[in-house]
This record gives C-alpha cells, structure tokens and sequence, in this order.
C-alpha cells in the first residue's frame, strides 16, 4: 500500500464507551437524545423558558425551537396550544417552579385536556439545594401525582433518562420527567428493558424490600443492599422510576414475598413515592412500610444534594437500619 493511498483512507471512528456516552448530567443526555429525536420528527418541538443551551443545540432546527423566556405559566400554557395542534412539544423548565408556579396551567390546560405535552423538569428534589430554599424542589412529586391523566417519571441515571424520554415521545398523554442537575454515578452500565409504569428489579431478596426512586436514593439502596447481605439478609432492590402509574404488582409481590418494605426518595416523606407505596399496601395487601425521605418541614439550609439527603437521613446506613428492623435482625 502506497504512501499516497494512506494518506486517503478515511479515520477509523473510535469506538464510544459506555461511559463515554452518558458521561454528563440525565439534562444534557435527555436534550441530546431529544434533538436527535426532532431530527426524524417534524412534529416534535423544544419548548425553553431560557433554561440555557438549547438555543445553541436546536440552531439547526430553528422551526422545532420556541424559547418563551422565564415565564413558566406561558411555557405551558404554549405547549398545550401546540399538542392540541398535533405537535409533540418537549417543555424546560425547573421541577420547582413546574410544579408549583405553573401548576394551574399544567393541571387546567395540560392534564385537564389529556395533551401529550411532555414536561421536562430539571434540578428536581434537593439537586439545586446549593441555590438554597426556593430551589428545594421536594414536594413535585406529591403535586405532580396528584393529577389526573399525568404519568409522572424519575429516572435512576442518564441511561434510564434517555430511555425515559424516548418512551415519553410515543406515550399517550401528559408527562412530567423529573431529572436533577448535575451528574450522578451510573447505575446501568448495559441496555435495559424500560417500560412506563414497570419497576426494574436490581437485586433479588426474600426478606427485605427496598423500593427507590431517583439517582442518589437508588445507589443508596443498592449499597445498603451489599451491607445486609453480607450480614445474611436478602435485600430485594426496586428501581421505581414511575411514580404513576405505579407498579402496584411488584409491590404487592414485595408485600407479599419479603417481611416488610422501605421506600428511599429525595422528596418529602409524605406525598411521593413513599405515600404511593403505603395507598397500595394498606389497600391490596398489608406489610410493614418504613419510609426514607425529607422529613415533613420547611428547611433553610444551603448545601449540595447528597449533603443534604444526609442532613434528611436519607443514607445507605439508614436504609440498612430500617430494613433489620423490618427483619428483626440486630445488625
């Protein structure tokens, strides 16, 4: 082979590996995997309330982009006009102020008309605590459920984020997907099967179940997992990325298989995924719940996410502590 002939060989593309890929915070891969999305689908838009950077990242797709400026109220009530026109409008905004700034629209315009407006909220649970109170985003969950008509999404890591927001695309209906702010460990390191409304089963255990939601609660039932098997105890792990519909079989199954559940969120222990959890058990089948989450107060501190879960007693060694209990084991 000739010098010449070389030099007009195309480069090689170097393979991506999985962390490559999903290196990032869940926004930034969500926004990707969206612009790729829009790219194949005219009806698909990109709602910002100037949330920064996807301006720049849609600049190809100018008639796929609106940027409402910082006004929530607007953000949905525009998107709800575009979904009653046909289209597949994605909307940005914080999880706070979606939940509670523009809760009228999203309950009156969005969920109120069953429109398949997909709300994409970022810096939700204690994610943006670094901002301080009015960023504690720690009852959108509780809000958000509480609507008809909406499915409501907490992915575990930036994999379960992309998949959530493709499966969000085809999905009937209004979404609310809550994602944090910054980058967070991986808890997929291979595809999964996502489904809407289907818990995920990360480790297997018969006499103690740990159901999570959200990236820090999960890792953090997966570590206090690993600690009580090592003393003999089988921790059942639930990735319960869809908070409604909930996955009431497999809790019934947690119910029904193992001596008692704990639930581990970053949200207020009343409302969330914790709340969801005891309506099905005290309904169809009784067990003991223990619930792991933001206790039920205002508070006033100013500090990152996971000082803040430890600060709320959201830790691996609580949840551990909580399920002996549950298994009358002593530690």
């Amino acid at each position: 082979m000739t010098e010449l002939t070389i030099a007009q060989e195309a480069p090689r593309a170097r393979e991506i590996s999985w962390e490559e890929r999903y290196a990032g915070a869940s926004r930034e891969i969500c926004r990707r995997a969206l612009h790729e999305l829009a790219r194949s689908n005219p009806r698909i838009m990109c709602v910002d309330s100037d949330v920064g950077g996807l301006e720049t990242l849609f600049a190809d797709l100018p008639e796929q982009y609106v940027n409402v400026g910082i006004a929530e109220a607007n953000l949905i009530g525009m998107a709800a006009g575009m979904a009653a026109s046909g289209l597949v409008p994605f909307a940005h905004t914080l999880s706070g102020f979606a939940a509670t700034r523009a809760c009228e629209q999203i309950k009156v315009d969005v969920a109120g008309n069953d429109l398949p407006v997909r709300i994409v909220a970022t810096h939700g649970g204690l994610s943006a605590g670094h901002y301080g109170p009015t960023h504690h985003a720690v009852d959108d969950l509780g809000i958000m459920r509480l609507l008809p008509n909406l499915t409501v999404l907490v992915p575990a890591d930036a994999v379960e984020a992309e998949a959530a927001l493709i499966a969000c695309a085809d999905h009937p209906g209004p979404v609310f997907l809550r994602l944090g702010r910054t980058e967070t460990p991986l808890v997929y390191r291979r595809p999964h099967d996502f489904r809407i409304g289907r818990a995920v089963t990360l480790a297997d255990g018969d006499d103690v179940t740990l159901i999570a939601s959200g990236p820090y609660p999960v890792l953090m039932a997966l570590r206090a997992a690993e600690t009580l098997a090592a003393e003999g105890i089988g921790a059942r792990v639930l990735n319960m990325h869809t908070i409604k519909p909930l996955d009431e079989e497999a809790v019934l199954r947690a119910a029904a298989g193992t001596r008692g559940i704990v639930t581990v969120e970053d949200h207020l222990v009343v409302g969330g995924l914790g709340g969801a959890v005891c309506e099905v058990v005290a309904a169809r089948g009784g067990c003991p719940v223990r619930r792991i989450g933001v206790p039920d107060r205002f508070s006033d501190r100013v500090a990152g996410e996971l000082e803040l879960l430890q600060k709320a007693g959201v830790t691996p060694e609580r949840i551990a502590a909580e399920a002996r209990l549950l298994t009358g084991a002593t530690g």
